[in-house]
This record gives C-alpha cells, structure tokens and sequence, in this order.
C-alpha cells in the first residue's frame, strides 16, 4: 500500500471509526466492537491494493469479524460450562469443617484478582505454593503472602456474616 493510500486509510478510520464501532455493537460489548474494527482497518492496511469501495469492505469486514467473535464466545461460553459441570462452587461444605460454600465463593470473588487466582489454584487445582509459583511466574514468598492475605480476608468476610469458616490449610 501506497502512503498516499495510507494517509486515505487514517482518514477513513477518523470519518467512520466510531459509526463501524457502533454497527460492530449489534453483536459485541464496546471493547470487543472496537477490537472488530482495529481488526478490519489492520486487515484493510495488509491488503496490497485498496478495494474499489473501502468503506463497503470495512462494514463487511467488521460485520463478519464480530460475528465470528460472537460464535467464538459462544463457544468459549459452552466450553466452559461443559468443563465445569458438576463443579457449581469452588468450594464445598465438609461434615468435619461446616463452612458455608455459597459465602466462601461470595467471599473469593470480593479479593483482588492476584490473591484470588493463588487461592483457586492452591485450593481447588491442589497445587503446592511452588507449583503455584511457577504457574504465576512470581516468587515463592510473593505466593505465600497473596495466599495468607487472601485467606485471612476471606475469614474476616465469613466471621461478618456469622459463618463458621477454617479455611487454615498447611501452606
């Protein structure tokens, strides 16, 4: 592609980015209709020639890159579902240590994503804190404080709603 037909490409996307974002927003949220487009005009700048009416092109692309989007969350989503049937709740209740499986989740997901993602692994992939480690290429004792941290605020969220918790697993 020309600079001339470069220049002619930022023009376009300047004129009607916004419109092939908000016509991408029929199938996806914002972010991922935004994703289409940038998809369309880096699709329209690989081309070796401009089509003889680009702004078509970039509708039709936009239009059948969203939707492929769309099908690949769908499947995604399905996949999923599959993968976790029979595991509704990261956590279950034992007869041993009564702890509330529906709290504990709550609970969970009010962490910060990096203690949250230690504690899923170490809890429910039964990883050890190294193996843990090695999955989130961070320190060991960066783990073990993510894990502590995670567990103690899960604790003091569980003891607010008046629900036995010992979630004291030997790290």
């Amino acid at each position: 592609m020309r600079d001339n037909e470069t220049d002619n490409v930022g023009r376009c996307f300047d004129a009607h980015g916004r419109a092939l974002v908000l016509y991408a927003r029929q199938w996806l949220d914002d972010s991922g209709a935004r994703d289409a487009v940038q998809e369309a005009f880096v699709r329209l700048l690989r081309r070796h020639e401009l089509p003889p009416n680009a702004l078509a092109w970039l509708y039709r692309t936009v239009r059948s890159t969203a939707i492929d989007a769309l099908r690949r969350d769908r499947r995604r989503r399905r996949r999923e579902q599959r993968a976790t049937a029979g595991r509704a709740t990261w956590f279950t209740s034992r007869p041993d240590d009564p702890i509330d499986a529906v709290a504990a989740q709550a609970a969970l997901t009010t962490l910060p994503q990096e203690q949250q993602e230690v504690i899923v692994l170490r809890l429910w992939s039964d990883l050890t804190l190294a193996e843990v480690a090695d999955v989130c290429e961070t320190p060991v004792s960066t783990v073990f404080s993510r894990y502590r941290a995670g567990l103690a605020a899960i604790r003091e969220r569980l003891a607010r709603t008046d629900t036995p918790a010992n979630l004291s697993r030997k790290p």
